[in-house]
């Protein structure tokens, strides 16, 4: 058998979408809509790959150059989301996989990621740990789902928003709320938010694949989402709410309304997001059923660097206390110019 033909993808969107979606291991983030939102919004090099046999497209591999003397240099697929990887023939990804190393080779990083759902084969990768995800089966019938599939703890931590009147609206419409939440509690949290061109790029291009939904209280938006959905499948990508109001539990009513959303939608498994295992936030996704899924991402690195930057790492403990302490305007203007080049 004749080995594909590997190198930088010289196709149109439409070609590289038809294989994507072809293939049962794809997500929403291996569209090439990303090309467009993370090359406009953040400004990184798509690196991204194909493998051809005899001229006919086998398979792909999205890739992006992240870059900065702060934070160091990357090779990911794909940067922000937690899903990559390579797609196509088991010929095909082996050979895309073989040529990004070489690509990282050249390119001098300090470490190449493949953001896989699944292990990779072969002797040129490693595998980390660092990252789980925790999936939850769901119902056609949101109503017995909340009755029978959640624990009363739970079903009594999400009537309380609802009681206080709070209400979730969905639609592209919330982009601005949701960014609203979503850079306060960012900057609450210590850390620089995205901009907000990023989460435009996203709309804009993403549309049939994006979720926003945002929950309101006396209409003053407190806690906000945004998710991908491909096949019958949801990821709830990022979600926020306000400090102040987290005594009212308006990040329950968050999950649950996009937890009876997508069942209305048909979807069958709903994906947590990832998180670090043991932590708080692996505790909250784990009370309402799922199981956790390891997130077993490809990695091949020249030196010692395992992963790509931390909040959690001690060197960025004092700039996370001083990033909580700015005014809003300063983290939100800041802010997006050092999260483009964090990875």
């Amino acid at each position: 058998m004749t080995p594909p033909t590997v190198g930088p993808y010289r196709g149109g969107a439409g070609e590289w979408d038809r294989l994507v979606t072809s293939d049962p291991d794809h997500t929403a983030c291996h569209l090439h809509s990303w090309n467009r939102v993370i090359g406009e919004g953040l400004g990184h090099t798509f690196e991204g790959l194909e493998a051809r046999t005899a001229g006919a497209l086998e398979g792909v591999l999205p890739l992006y150059h992240v870059r900065s003397r702060l934070f160091g240099n990357y090779l990911l697929s794909m940067p922000f989301l937690n899903y990559g990887g390579p797609l196509g023939t088991p010929e095909a990804r082996k050979a895309l996989v073989a040529a990004a190393v070489a690509r990282a080779r050249d390119l001098g990083v300090d470490l190449l990621e493949l953001r896989v759902a699944e292990p990779l084969d072969g002797e040129l990768l490693s595998t980390s740990e660092r990252k789980v995800t925790v999936l939850l089966p769901l119902s056609d019938d949101p109503q017995e789902f909340f009755e029978k599939g959640l624990k009363a703890k739970v079903r009594s931590q999400i009537r309380r928003p609802m009681k206080e009147g709070m209400e979730t609206r969905f639609g592209p419409s919330e982009l601005e709320p949701f960014y609203s939440t979503f850079s306060r509690n960012m900057r609450d949290l210590g850390t620089p938010v995205l901009p907000r061109s990023f989460f435009q790029g996203i709309r804009t291009h993403l549309g049939d694949s994006v979720r926003f939904g945002v929950v309101y209280h006396e209409n003053q938006p407190v806690a906000a989402g945004c998710g991908f959905r491909w096949k019958d499948v949801f990821e709830i990508t990022w979600a926020s709410s306000l400090r102040e109001v987290n005594h009212l539990s308006p990040n329950m009513l968050l999950y649950w309304s996009f937890l009876e959303r997508m069942m209305e939608e048909g979807v069958r498994t709903f994906d947590f997001g990832r998180c670090t295992p043991g932590g708080g936030t692996h505790r909250f996704k784990l009370q309402w059923g799922g199981v956790d899924h390891p997130l077993p991402w490809a990695q091949w690195a020249p030196g010692e660097v395992a992963s790509t930057p931390s909040p959690d790492r001690p060197v960025f403990q004092l700039a996370t206390a001083l990033w909580q302490k700015l005014p809003m305007g300063v983290a939100n203007r800041l802010g997006p110019l050092l999260s483009r080049s964090l990875p």
